[in-house]
């Protein structure tokens, strides 16, 4: 059965299935989804995710809450490793980009599908690490890895992906200076700008030759050079062309730029190469006009590109890798609010406040992102009004969702919204002191806390008051 949302006026606002059954997710690719894809509507008229009340989730953890749907997680795991073996001949590995969300349940989940990950810090490393990943399976991103920060990384082994000249000259000193301690040279790839640009945000845009990132196409065969001469590993090239992409051209070219930088590394400078990752990028739905291609088509296009230009230039198939962030982990989440007052503005607007915001998704204040939502304890009431949803902050630009069809509301109702498991808890923040909100990972009817409340004193665990400012105040 499935149950679809329309207003007053028929239209469909919320295209995805409600869905009271689990016979056919794995056939429903996670991205292409507003909702996780355990979501029905229940007994209760209340909205349910992993066999939980999502009211009854509010009621026991408290709000703000983020929800994350295992079934919907381990199916995007599951759908990338299987795509890349129906697809590519050669050996591939998928590799979660967890700056999307870079937590100990997450990393332990994707790790327990099979799937690597990237880290771009030691904080991440870190989590990567604890949650069980082999390190053999991390590789290391980032502009501005410090010497520690690199350092840290030589000492477990991990992979890591130089980004420019300074991490490249770092490393051949610290692999040297630490010869006697390592058993193997350095593993690295080496990131390159491939001057691909995509129809997305300006701010995450990455492929393109004006990008902050990776080295610059006039400076390869200089890049190579060093490389050959140096106390490193060398094991391929990495390029990534920007994020919440929908179109599928962009990544079927870049197999064909790519190729050419490692034909011209193995034949001229005698590199052994024998990875190439191509990044990540592929976008979710967030609202009903978006429409991004499902996980297989990405991968299919991925693999054929890659496929086609390593046969024509006679060279075998490289170990295929990628990064999914966004696509892995965003519409297996969602966030729970409760509302609280309102306001109405004659001939203008209605403002609904919920009990968080900007610090808990700063998305929508920093890239105008858009994101849907529905009242939890009221799923099949009409869709009466068109409100805006305003945070708590002491901020005007403090706005979740502006102009969204929803039912009546009354403080106390829990609002929820979509899409929310991709660069919210990562990017969230203690603005105007409010602790970051708890996160439970939910299924088959259980719930388990995955990240703990914030509390107040929390917030000042790290602050420190010398003595003479303190007695100031006593004056």
């Amino acid at each position: 059965m499935t149950t679809v949302l329309t207003s007053q006026k028929s239209e469909t606002v919320v295209t995805n299935s409600l869905k009271n059954t689990t016979s056919s997710l794995d056939s429903l690719s996670p991205n292409q989804q507003l909702l996780p894809l355990t979501a029905i509507v229940n007994s209760n008229d209340h909205l349910e995710i992993g066999g939980c009340d999502v009211v009854d989730l509010v009621s026991q953890y408290g709000s703000p809450l983020y929800i994350l749907d295992e079934v919907s997680l381990r199916t995007a795991c599951q759908q990338y490793r299987d795509a890349f073996s129906k697809h590519y001949q050669g050996q591939s590995q998928v590799l979660y980009a967890s700056k999307a969300w870079s937590c100990l349940a997450v990393c332990a989940i994707v790790g327990s599908e099979g799937l690597g990950i990237d880290v771009v810090s030691a904080g991440e490393i870190l989590t990567a690490l604890r949650a069980g990943v082999s390190p053999s399976l991390i590789y290391f991103h980032g502009n501005n890895k410090s010497a520690d920060e690199l350092s840290y990384s030589l000492e477990f082994g991990c992979t890591i992906v130089v980004d420019n000249w300074n991490e490249l000259q770092t490393l051949d000193l610290l692999a040297k200076e630490q010869s006697i301690a390592m058993s193997l040279a350095p593993r690295i790839m080496l990131r390159l700008t491939p001057g691909i640009e995509c129809h997305t945000h300006e701010y995450i845009q990455t492929g393109h030759i004006d990008s902050k990132f990776g080295f610059d196409p006039n400076e390869i065969e200089a890049v190579f050079a060093f490389v050959a001469k140096s106390s490193l590993n060398c094991i391929g090239i990495h390029a990534h062309i920007g994020s919440q992409i929908f179109e599928l051209q962009p990544h079927q070219d870049i197999g064909g730029v790519m190729v050419q930088w490692f034909k011209l590394a193995i034949e001229k400078y005698g590199l052994k190469f024998s990875e190439l990752n191509i990044g990540g990028g592929l976008g979710i739905r967030y609202v009903e006009s978006d429409d991004p291609p499902s996980i297989e088509d990405w991968v299919q296009t991925v693999s054929a590109g890659v496929t086609d230009a390593f046969i024509a230039s006679g060279l075998p198939l490289p170990k295929l890798l990628c990064e999914p962030g966004r696509s892995l982990v965003g519409a297996t989440c969602v966030t729970a609010y409760t509302i609280g007052g309102s306001k109405t503005v004659p001939d203008i607007r209605t403002y609904i406040t919920v009990d968080g915001g900007m610090s808990d998704n700063p998305r929508p204040i920093t890239y105008q992102s858009k994101y849907r939502a529905v009242v939890a304890n009221h799923m099949s009431a009409s869709l009466s009004q068109t409100v805006t949803i305003a945070g708590k902050h002491c901020e005007s630009g403090d706005i979740l969702i502006k102009d969204i069809q929803l039912p009546e509301t009354n403080v106390g109702d829990i609002l929820v919204v979509f899409g929310t498991g991709a660069y919210n808890y990562s990017m969230a923040s203690n603005y105007n002191r409010l602790p970051k909100p708890a996160a439970v990972v939910v299924g088959t009817g259980d719930s388990s806390l995955i990240i703990k409340r914030e509390t107040r004193e929390d917030l000042l665990r790290q602050d420190c008051l010398p003595e003479r400012l303190y007695q100031s105040t006593k004056v």
